[in-house]
């Protein structure tokens, strides 16, 4: 599909599917200010709780980011941008089963490495390096040892 249509695509689904509703609920209710993005998404500024730790987070066509839209958006954080877009690309195609399969994803990976995004299938896909997560990290001692361990490699 070309790039156009599928922001455009994608937007429709995210709204249809509810999370993008869900995104901006969240947003003004922590009191962010919502602003335009790029290619049908939203970026809600100024996140003020602590959880997640991380800069940025996408719920639906929704990033919702501690610093400013001015911030995201600059050039030397595209790949950023482009990360937290390809999260929304993950709600429009699994709605909001994507909460509970992104958890499951983070368990593993934690479980696995001590870090919740190395071996998550969704922060893989949207391309780890992009997230600020490393490429790799090695896997816990005992499951190395174990049979999953093996497959692994």
């Amino acid at each position: 599909m070309p790039p156009r249509r599928w922001h455009v695509t994608r937007t429709v689904l995210t709204a249809a599917n509810g999370t993008t509703c869900a995104g901006l609920l969240l947003a003004l209710v922590t009191r962010t200010r919502i602003r335009r993005g790029r290619d049908g998404v939203l970026i809600a500024e100024g996140w003020r709780l602590r959880m997640p730790p991380a800069s940025c987070f996408t719920i639906g066509s929704v990033i919702i980011t501690r610093r400013s839209a001015e911030w995201l958006l600059a050039e030397e954080r595209a790949v950023l941008f482009a990360h937290e877009s390809r999260h929304a690309g993950q709600y429009a195609v699994l709605g909001p089963l994507f909460w509970p399969a992104y958890w499951v994803a983070c368990g593993w990976s934690y479980l696995a490495t001590g870090s919740y995004g190395v071996h998550n299938w969704f922060e893989r896909h949207a391309g780890l390096e992009d997230g600020g997560y490393p490429p790799e990290l090695p896997l816990r001692p005992w499951l190395r040892r174990s049979w999953l361990g093996r497959l692994w490699r």
